[in-house]
């Protein structure tokens, strides 16, 4: 994934290998709201992770059924609540997440959709990630949001697994197995995204008069 040599516009940029589009309603609030380039390259990288993850599934277990729009527009869009809280685009915090929920709900994102940014880290929560509130929707937004660095994250990946065991019968070791070789496979691009990420400031450059 070679980063232009002038930073292009992080959501339309020409990347080798090719990043996908992000959906059209993402990338009009993105425009609208004024992303930080910083961000709209994240979030172009996290969607073109959640893509793959979403083919994998579609492949692996056609027979479960799942939000595939839902985890795109999600990934696409989960750290949102960063542009109202800018100190988080380079350091630690949760206040975006929240943040990212309402601001998706007050731009007529409906609330099936505008969840995914309060909840790409709620999987960790005591309790949470195991209950009903936390679908397989939300596991693949997390995941994407760990493996576009190659982060793993055993945790994540145990519900992951367990959710495809309950579904498809097979052993959790199997489900395991193939869902490590994705990971796998995925994070050995980590670098190069990592590379156009760091192309993009994390605040937009101001131009002298």
């Amino acid at each position: 994934m070679h980063s232009p040599s002038r930073p292009a516009d992080p959501l339309t940029a020409v990347t080798d290998p090719p990043l996908r589009p992000l959906p059209e309603r993402a990338v009009a609030l993105l425009r609208g709201l004024g992303a930080p380039p910083r961000l709209a390259a994240h979030l172009r990288l996290v969607h073109d992770v959640a893509y793959e993850l979403a083919d994998w599934m579609e492949r692996r277990h056609p027979g479960l059924p799942f939000d595939r729009a839902g985890v795109l527009f999600g990934a696409a869009t989960h750290d949102i609540g960063k542009i109202t809280h800018p100190g988080e685009l380079s350091g630690p915090g949760s206040a975006h997440e929240e943040a990212g929920r309402r601001l998706l709900l007050e731009h007529g994102v409906g609330p099936e959709w505008a969840r995914f940014a309060g909840t790409h880290a709620a999987w960790a929560e005591p309790g949470i990630g195991i209950g009903i509130g936390i679908g397989i929707e939300d596991l693949l937004v997390s995941l994407a949001d760990k493996v576009w660095k190659n982060k793993r994250v055993r945790e994540l990946e145990d519900l992951v697994v367990g959710r495809l065991t309950e579904v498809s019968g097979r052993p959790a070791w199997e489900e395991f197995l193939a869902l490590d070789d994705l990971l796998e496979a995925l994070g050995a691009d980590a670098d190069r995204r990592l590379a156009f990420q760091a192309t993009y400031p994390v605040h937009p450059r101001t131009r002298r008069p």
